[in-house]
């Protein structure tokens, strides 16, 4: 059987075994297995847990269940309510200043934490009934927070870096600063959306007073003294002071990613535990059960993925695949557009860790052949996977909303997130306009490891 037609066939079972229901890892695991039975030498089935064990022997991926135990700590303890209360008190002079605090607390959150879920449900739970009660309509407030909430993907810490940089064999660090720039970018037009919606319903709520005289909640002014405002910032600065020690460390060279995360999950246990009291076993079993629980199945994940690219790359189809590709002699950016739509089509039913172990040895090298730098492109990568996150129909955020707020019909939520889908088409297009926005930091920083 010629390599495509085995390419075409390994696509249609991975198909297949995703659309039956089989958990994700179960599914590429499963077809990996049957693929080496029936293609590679008998032999082979003897070493799968030898050559699993070698693709994931990596001490990047030590970090990554050091980072989930960090946002763990951080996202079930009363961090992120104040930290939307701090910057609620701080902003709301501001038109449309509660949307803004909710995009500032997420963005803040999701670089402490490092999980776009987490970030959601942290700052979702309080954030959300806070806007409906001042009037925004249920789809903008939960549009807002589900996009927010991507940012934990893009801004360092993120987990889906860390995967990207195994799997293109780029340098962490700087793939960390790379995403700095394109996150205050996306902030950025988050912010200025929620402005300009804040001002549509304002003025439509406005424009229905002074014709019926029932005042809408929109209209109410918040208050707060400086002393209010700078009463909400003890329980939050200490979380800052984390954020930034963690990245001082960093790029700092004082410690290795593995060991920052370590450091950063024992100082976020130290902290909740000192300005919460959780402390007790009690109120740390949650925390260590949901780092165990999400560790594992993120690592199966990564493991039964590696696996599956591992077959792919003994039989040739990733290699074939790629050669393909070049020869279309595509230009660079038509093959950039057409590798991001793919990227956008997979994110319909995957999540971004599969998404990178499966594509990477395939797009990776006809990229690099086409001279576009790797670490930016992870970072183009990232952003396009964060709208897999608030596009329909599989996105995993709007269902996170759908949870935390489940009298919001589905249909608002969905429609709530589109105009931030379309923004961070905007933010790709400016990336690839100004590849700058993302490589200035790194080259800045690390100018001698490109």
């Amino acid at each position: 059987m010629s390599t495509a037609a085995i390419g075409f066939l390994y696509a249609g079972a991975t198909l297949g075994a995703m659309l039956s229901g089989i958990p994700i890892a179960f599914a590429l695991g499963f077809v990996a297995l049957a693929f080496m039975y029936a293609f590679m030498p008998a032999a082979s089935l003897d070493t799968v847990a030898q050559n699993v064990y070698e693709e994931m022997a990596s001490i990047t991926l030590l970090s990554i269940p050091l980072f989930i135990l960090k946002g763990a700590a951080i996202g079930r303890s009363r961090a992120g309510q104040d930290l939307y209360s701090a910057m609620h008190a701080w902003m709301h002079r501001i038109p449309g200043g509660l949307g803004i605090a909710n995009v500032f607390a997420c963005a803040l959150f999701a670089a402490m934490a490092g999980s776009s879920p987490a970030t959601c449900s942290a700052i979702g739970s309080a954030g959300i009934p806070e806007m409906r009660k001042r009037g925004y309509s249920p789809g903008f407030a939960a549009g807002i927070i589900a996009a927010g909430g991507t940012l934990g993907i893009l801004l360092p810490p993120s987990i889906t870096m860390i995967l990207y940089a195994v799997a293109a064999e780029q340098s962490l660090g700087r793939l960390f600063l790379a995403g700095i720039g394109p996150g205050f970018l996306l902030v950025a037009l988050f912010a200025g959306w929620s402005v300009f919606r804040f001002r549509s319903e304002f003025a439509a709520a406005k424009l229905a007073y002074e014709r019926t005289g029932t005042e809408h909640p929109i209209l109410r002014e918040d208050s707060y003294s400086m002393r209010e405002r700078f009463s909400t910032l003890p329980r939050v600065l200490p979380f800052v002071v984390l954020l930034t020690g963690v990245m001082v460390a960093l790029y700092g060279g004082y410690a290795t990613p593995s060991e920052t995360a370590g450091l950063g999950g024992l100082l976020a246990l130290a902290l909740i535990a000192v300005i919460y009291g959780v402390w007790r076993f009690r109120d740390l079993d949650p925390i260590l059960t949901a780092t165990l629980r999400e560790s594992t199945m993120l690592m199966l994940i990564i493991g039964m993925s590696l696996l599956y690219a591992y077959v792919m790359s003994y039989l040739h189809i990733s290699q074939a695949a790629a050669q393909a590709i070049v020869a279309m002699q595509l230009s660079p950016w038509v093959l950039l557009a057409t590798i991001l739509a793919l990227v956008i089509a997979l994110g319909f039913f995957l999540p971004p860790v599969s998404i990178i172990l499966m594509t990477a040895p395939i797009i990776l090298p006809p990229l690099k052949a086409a001279g576009f730098d790797l670490v930016w492109f992870g970072v183009v990568m990232t952003i396009t996977m964060e709208m897999g996150l608030i596009h329909p129909p599989v996105g995993l955020n709007i269902f996170v909303i759908k949870n935390i707020a489940p009298d919001i019909p589905l249909k608002d939520i969905i429609w709530g997130t589109l105009p931030f889908v379309i923004l961070m088409g905007v933010a790709i297009v400016l990336l690839c306009l100004v590849p700058g926005i993302a490589l200035w930091l790194p080259d800045l920083l690390l100018p001698t490891t490109r």
